[in-house]
């Protein structure tokens, strides 16, 4: 009797069905009947894809069966953030009541990817309305309810990859596909205690994406670890006619974590952390001091955080445009969404203009300072996930988010592991944070890390799971 596939590494999974243990149908349908029968006491499925899975699955089986071996994913289900488009009468509702009718004709370039792997979609998954687009300040952000957390469903699974990050947590997939425009992959990947990836900006096609914020947008996986998030990157990255602003050269996962790595360190970055979060932050700097040279470093004086949110609030107000002319906003689900448009709509152009170029001085001297260390650490959050029924600071409201700011603006990669509990059983997380283009090195630090720890192996207990 083979193990049990949930909570199992890419890897593990492929080889039970390489090896025949599992087909990709019988791993599929595992996989649907725990998202039908878990997803709904999280909220975090909007659409399961019944249907077209098993059609997928079959014919994963069918190429095995003749030989064709598409790699690593070839076969294994996945969950999609819905806010990237699905053909086939897929509802794509970007997690707001206004278009939760919504259907597209094609299929986002991240999604023709996966499908070219022999990935396998089960479920378009919840997330906060438009992304966050509007600004909101609760939980309750979207249409499908409140996203909790599987290791205490009165906490907060995090925003806006909400319904991802419970769905890989809760073993209802084994990786999900992600965005991120400031903090909605490293968040729920905090707060869930699962490895998340944001890319470099512009690593993956964003073609079929809802657009939130144009040069902030990118898309990224979320698993069980860093090896797994390797895998799929290599899957869903390079170039793509249609999207631009892609990196015109290919992306292959390699792994270099037989040396030492230099790591540093941002000067306050443990400042105003929750107790737990900053002893799990000094204990994983212990264990990263065994295999790395690790130093305290200060970013130049700049307002990041300023510059970031000028150009998150500019392109945002573009972006939904017309959603607020048809009206469309007084559906939203939040009530602070239904107003969260129109003050963003009052940024000047030249206050915008002022930002990209901020944003540049920003990019080259920050290159400068990085230019040194492998990755930059600390912690992913300032705390673990707070109670579902309170209003939150949001990441891109609060002050002192510096990673966030420059890590998104900068356009650079950061990967989030899990680091440890707080007393009350709440997963923390640990980032770090590599120059452009650099995926490689912050996925050979997070493996290296998770193989001296166990933390992204704890799963939580699910009753009848």
């Amino acid at each position: 009797m083979p193990p049990s596939p949930v909570f199992m590494p890419i890897s593990e999974l492929g080889e039970l069905i390489r090896t025949r243990q599992f087909s990709s149908v019988e791993l599929t349908e595992l996989f649907l009947n725990r998202m039908e029968r878990i997803g709904p006491r999280f909220n975090a499925v909007v659409t399961v894809t019944r249907e077209h899975a098993l059609k997928q699955a079959r014919q994963a089986d069918r190429e095995l069966a003749s030989g064709h071996h598409r790699g690593p994913l070839h076969g294994i289900p996945y969950g999609a953030k819905d806010l990237l488009a699905t053909s086939g009468g897929i509802p794509t509702t970007w997690g707001a009541a206004p278009y939760r009718n919504q259907t597209f004709d094609y299929d986002a370039t991240v999604i023709k990817r996966l499908k070219k792997a022999g990935a396998v979609l089960v479920a378009k998954l919840a997330m906060i309305e438009l992304a966050g687009g509007m600004g909101y300040r609760q939980p309750n952000a979207s249409f499908t309810g409140p996203p909790r957390n599987p290791w205490n469903s009165d906490t907060w699974a995090g925003g806006s990859s909400s319904g991802s990050g419970i769905a890989v947590s809760a073993g209802l997939v084994p990786f999900a596909i992600g965005s991120e425009t400031w903090g909605s992959i490293m968040l729920p990947a905090n707060n869930c205690g699962i490895t998340g990836l944001r890319p470099t900006y512009g690593r993956v096609s964003r073609y079929g994406a809802m657009a939130l914020s144009w040069s902030l947008d990118k898309l990224g996986p979320l698993a069980l670890s860093a090896e797994d998030c390797g895998l799929i990157i290599e899957a869903i990255a390079g170039p793509d006619p249609k999207d631009p602003t892609t990196i015109p050269r290919p992306f292959r996962y390699t792994r270099t974590n037989d040396r030492v790595f230099r790591l540093g360190i941002p000067c306050g970055v443990t400042e105003d952390l929750d107790k737990a979060v900053h002893e799990n932050f000094k204990c994983s700097l212990n264990i990263l001091e065994r295999v790395s040279l690790v130093e305290e470093f200060e970013f130049p004086d700049l307002p990041y955080e300023a510059i970031t949110r000028t150009i998150l609030n500019a392109e945002s107000a573009s972006a939904f445009e017309g959603l607020v002319e048809e009206g469309k906003i007084s559906e939203l689900t939040a009530p602070e969404d239904r107003i969260g448009a129109y003050h963003r709509t009052a940024v000047l152009a030249k206050d915008y203009l002022r930002a990209l170029r901020l944003r540049t001085v920003m990019g080259k001297v920050v290159d400068k300072r990085l230019s040194t260390y492998d990755a930059v650490v600390a912690p992913t959050s300032r705390t673990a996930a707070t109670p579902i029924d309170q209003p939150f600071r949001h990441p891109i409201l609060r002050s002192g988010d510096v990673m966030g700011a420059i890590g998104n603006s900068a356009g650079l990669p950061s990967i989030s592991v899990p680091n440890g509990f707080t007393p009350g059983g709440l997963p923390t997380g640990v980032q770090f944070m590599g120059k452009a283009s650099d995926e490689n090195a912050v996925l050979s630090i997070a493996q290296k890390y998770q193989s001296m720890t166990n933390w992204h192996e704890q799963h939580p207990s699910l009753e009848s799971g």
